[in-house]
Parts: C-alpha cells; structure tokens; sequence
C-alpha cells in the first residue's frame, strides 16, 4: 500500500486537497500557501524518508476552542507535511473501509450527511419506536484507545509501512502552551485521518448493533437507538453499555445519556415536535432546537451591532453568508412563524445602523428628504428625541428604509431564502406528470 500512498499521483490529489482545506499551520509555521512550493521542492525527498523508514511527525499545536457550553476543546493541528502524508494515506484506506461500513452510519463520509441522518431518525419515531436510547461518549477522540484502533486497522491494512506511520501520528506529542504532553491515547481533532479512524472504530458498534436487529442512527460519535418500550431500551441501553466499557474502552457520559422521549430528544441540532394534524397521532416534526436559534441570533447580533465601523453592503454580505449557511443546514425544519420574527428583528436593527450612521439632526434631514419624505416631517423626525432603537421601530424609518431599498442593496429575508431551500414547500423534481400536446 506505501507505494500506492507515495504515488505522484496521490500525493498531488493529497496536495490539492490540503491546499484547498485550508487551516491553520502547525508548529513549525508553515502555512497551506507555501504547501505547493514545498512540495514541488522537497516531495521527492518527503516520499524517499518514508521509503526508508526514517521520516518522523512534527509535534501536533494544541489550540483550545471554545464550545457551545461555555467550554472548550482541544483542536490538534498537525503540520502541513504531516497532513499532506495524512491526506495521502485517507484517500488510500478510505475506499478499503468504506465497502464495510454500514447504512445507518452518516458522518464523514462521501454522499451522506447530517440531514440524512435527521431523517432516518425522524422515520423511526413515526414508525412508532419512540422510546430513545440516546448515548453520549465523553470525550471520543481523546480516549480512544490505540491498541485497539491498530488491531482494527490490521484487518484491512497488511501495509507494516503504512500502519507504522498511523501509530507515530497517534503517538506524536502535543504542544499546549509552550509545553509537549505526550499522548498514549486518543485522535487528535484536525488531522485528515481523524474521521476516517473514528469511523472505524465506531464500525464494531454497528456490527453489534446490527446483530442485534436494532434500529439506530450514527452521526461519527452521536448515536441514538430507538425502540417501541421503556423496559426494552433499559435493557438495550444497559448492554451497549457494557459493550462500550468493555469491548471499545470508551467511557460514556452519563449525566448526557439517557432514555428520551422525542419532545426531550435533539440530534445534530434538530428537535421534534408533534405535527397536530387531524388524524395522525404519534407523528412528528423537525424544528430547530432552542440553542441553535440563540447562537443564530449571537451571529446576526454581531453583524448588526451599530458601533461596528462597517458599511450597510458589508453588513448584508455578512448577514446573507451567515443566514444562508445556517437555514441550508436547518432547511428541513418547520420555522416559517419564527423567520418572521426574526427579520423582522434584523432589519429593524439594520435601519438603526442607518440612523446611527447618520449621525447629526441635519445629516438625517437630508437624507430623509432624499428617501421622499417632506421638508416639515424630514425636518421634525430629524429633531425627535425618540431612541435609536424605538426610531428604528417607528414610522420615521420604517416607510422610508423600506424592504424594497433593503433588498436594492443586495438584503434577502431568511424567509424567502428558507422558501426556495425548504424540501416540505417544494415540488420534489420529476414529481409532475408530463404534458403531451396534440
């Protein structure tokens, strides 16, 4: 396989790829930009210490990240020439591993995401297995264990070469603040490989679960399993325990783990909710839970705040990237009454960017006379002794600094996005039956 891995071919599609990923550099400052003319410099040199066995990782930069919960996470960034071999040797296992893995597995892999993972879930509950058996790992990829990963890689991977350079990427030490801790444990989170061997160490819980005759669904380390009684998830949840404790060595965290019902369960960010359609019991939705729409709302707060020195078109650049990438990820959840509100919200914030921006009484006389308005209510509403936030509100801007000049300015609502994107208010394609003309 080294030969394969070391091919011309390979490592400049692993080149391409790393270049094209971005991402910090690692510990010796080497960016993704200088990649292409370091390996065009040096890959011949690179390829030949591998032959030789003579090559060695570079220490992996720790960088804490922050979370969701207030808490952070320890990021490893390998160096550039460590990823760029990482890439090489993914794109060479990554088809031997990936004709095993299962069907209900979503996470990091080609064709399959975390909306199709949402789905399956969504399908078990209204299929009626509505008693969730909902497992957190504590901390996966710093606590899996080495050992065990290897063994599991030499199933598929006969390669000594190949495997000697996985176990001196794993055991390569990690740099946090100035200090190299040594690692006898654990994938560090930005290595190219990281996915690939998390899935394949996750595979043996599919086999199980599948041997089993469970129903389940696997984002990387999220899994839940869905069965139709309390007292069958107690029993299932107990030996997939077990079988996590003994069999993987993964500890779980118990305060997140538990048996939900749909209404108390999220995965990947979606909630559920009942439908409340006439007839159909036992149905439900997907929603986007509540800490999505508050890290939105952060976002968009951010991008409008009236004391960042930024011009309207920078302000709506900001907001369309940011809008567009969290509705096309949240593009299957009902939301219409909440987008309301929240470009209500938004352009109201816009228009008080506006009014700070203009500053002075007779600054914003001119310009609402600009906007249509009469010389007697430009120059009164220029004078009022209203707020910001309540002129933003009023009909001072409101009938001035309309959708329409927002929209001139390149300003799309959520909603109309969400429109266009949403599966459940499109005709699916091909669905329309064809018109013959005689």
């Amino acid at each position: 396989m080294i030969e394969k891995v070391l091919s011309n071919r390979n490592m400049k599609q692993a080149c391409a790829r790393v270049v094209s990923n971005g991402g910090s550099a690692g510990v010796d400052g080497m960016t993704t930009i200088m990649l292409n003319e370091h390996f065009r410099v040096q890959g011949g040199q690179l390829a030949t210490t591998v032959h030789e066995g003579s090559y060695r990782p570079k220490a992996i930069l720790g960088v804490a990240i922050p979370k969701s919960n207030g808490k952070t996470r320890l990021l490893g960034i390998p160096t550039v020439e460590d990823r760029l071999l990482q890439q090489a040797v993914h794109q060479e296992m990554m088809p031997l591993f990936e004709v095993e893995f299962k069907a209900h597995s979503y996470g990091f892999r080609p064709k399959r995401n975390a909306q199709q993972a949402v789905q399956r879930a969504q399908h078990h509950i209204n299929e009626g297995y509505q008693h969730i058996v909902d497992i957190d790992l504590r901390s996966f990829f710093d606590e899996v264990d080495h050992c065990k990963l290897l063994q599991l890689l030499y199933r598929k991977v006969k390669c000594p070469a190949t495997l000697r350079l996985i176990r001196q990427w794993l055991r390569a030490p990690i740099l946090v603040k100035g200090k190299l801790v040594k690692r006898r444990k654990g994938v560090p989170q930005g290595s190219p490989l990281s996915p690939l061997l998390s899935n394949i160490m996750l595979h043996e819980l599919d086999r199980e679960l599948e041997w089993k005759g469970l129903r389940y669904v696997r984002y990387a380390d999220d899994f839940s399993i869905y069965l139709k009684s309390k007292r069958e998830a107690r029993k299932v949840g107990n030996s997939i325990f077990l079988f996590l404790k003994n069999r993987l060595k993964l500890p779980i965290n118990r305060a997140k783990s538990g048996i939900r019902r749909p209404l108390q369960f999220t995965l990947l960010g979606y909630g559920f909710v009942s439908t409340y359609i006439k007839g159909e019991r036992g149905k439900y939705q997907l929603v986007a839970e509540e800490g999505s729409w508050l890290s939105l709302k952060q976002r968009l707060k951010a991008i409008t705040r009236k004391t960042s020195p930024t011009t309207l078109r920078e302000r709506i650049r900001q907001l369309k990237e940011v809008q567009r990438g969290w509705l096309n990820y949240f593009r299957m959840a009902s939301m219409t009454g909440k987008l309301i509100a929240i470009d209500g919200w938004v352009r109201n914030r816009l228009r008080y960017c506006i009014w700070k921006h203009w500053k002075k009484p007779e600054r914003r006389r001119k310009n609402l006379m600009r906007l249509g308005v009469d010389s007697d209510h430009a120059y009164a509403w220029s004078r009022t002794r209203k707020g910001g936030w309540a002129v933003a509100q009023s009909p001072i801007l409101i009938t001035t600094i309309t959708l329409k000049r927002l929209a001139a300015k390149g300003y799309e609502a959520m909603l109309d996005h969400y429109k266009k994107v949403a599966p459940h208010l499109n005709e699916p394609l091909y669905t329309r039956p064809v018109r013959t003309v005689v």
